[in-house]
């Protein structure tokens, strides 16, 4: 049997967090953890290279902070490096020493492959990598959890547990495939704002204010995207529920189709994915090279 999502939580309780980084992701894994009870204050310590950043995240969540990405790695049973892909292998070379069997390893490093951190590590360790999305800011996050080779399932386990705590995470079993979630759900939520911005400027065309059409443009998407998770229909299905014969629904549906919605957003996914693909080539070989750049 699976573990549930509170099971999960109560393997980090006594866990000491690393996080290295504490911009928009990293802020936003501190808040998740101790708002929703899966860590405590006292069991997280974050590192930037900001004091002034640093400050604000001591004063709210009582968490303890330092300047010093070795002292984290050194204090914490899980390293989460969530930092921008472009310093990611000066501070992997920074901390390497530090890092062993003994700690669980999560990459939030955006198209950095786990290929590329053991090229450069070179060495046994329990490697995890994620690719979220900026919906974690909201504590709705999309998330896909990949195992390196030397990470067991109660890692995989710990590592959907943090992530559970700002929204809900899945695991690929096919590390390739991370190029697939990048170019979906990583990139996704700028399609979806295009869309709410072009349904926002329909509704302005045809007579809205521009607060009242932004706004049921927005609780428009949330609330299809709710019904879509809470009845497991297929989209299809539910598509069908709402337009009728001759209505409008199906009127300004034929005109999506017309548009070729449905293609474009195909090959939104797929040149997404190929973009991730390219960059983590380049990653991999650049990290082998000792370069920290695409």
């Amino acid at each position: 049997m699976e573990p549930t999502q509170k099971e999960n939580e109560s393997m980090l309780t006594n866990k000491k967090i690393g996080m290295i980084g504490t911009g928009n992701m990293g802020n936003a894994l501190i808040d998740g953890l101790i708002r929703s009870g899966a860590a405590l204050p006292e069991n997280i310590i974050c590192s930037d290279a900001s004091e002034r950043q640093l400050e604000p995240i001591r004063q709210k969540y009582k968490v303890t902070t330092t300047t010093d990405n070795i002292e984290v790695v050194k204090s914490a049973d899980i390293v989460i490096y969530a930092i921008k892909p472009q310093i990611m292998a000066s501070v992997l070379k920074e901390t390497a020493d530090y890092l062993d069997m003994s700690k669980l390893i999560i990459s939030i490093a955006a198209g950095v492959p786990l290929a590329a951190i053991e090229s450069l590590l070179n060495k046994d360790l329990r490697l995890i990598r994620v690719m979220p999305n900026v919906a974690v800011a909201v504590r709705e996050g999309a998330t896909a959890v990949a195992a390196g080779g030397h990470a067991d399932k109660q890692d995989v386990d710990l590592a959907m547990a943090i992530f559970d705590s700002v929204g809900k995470s899945i695991f690929l079993k096919e590390n390739y495939l991370m190029d697939a979630i990048t170019g979906l759900s990583g990139s996704g939520p700028a399609y979806i704002f295009m869309i709410v911005d072009a349904l926002a400027d329909a509704g302005v065309k045809v007579g809205l204010s521009r607060k009242d059409a932004l706004f049921l443009s927005s609780q428009t998407i949330l609330g299809a995207a709710k019904l879509l998770l809470e009845t497991n229909a297929h989209p299809g299905q539910l598509k069908d529920s709402v337009t009728s014969p001759g209505g409008t629904a199906i009127a300004g549906l034929h005109t999506l189709e017309k548009g070729g919605l449905r293609t474009t957003l195909i090959n939104a996914v797929e040149a997404a994915t190929n973009r991730s693909k390219e960059l983590g080539e380049a990653m991999i070989k650049n990290f082998s090279n000792g370069q920290t750049q695409p």
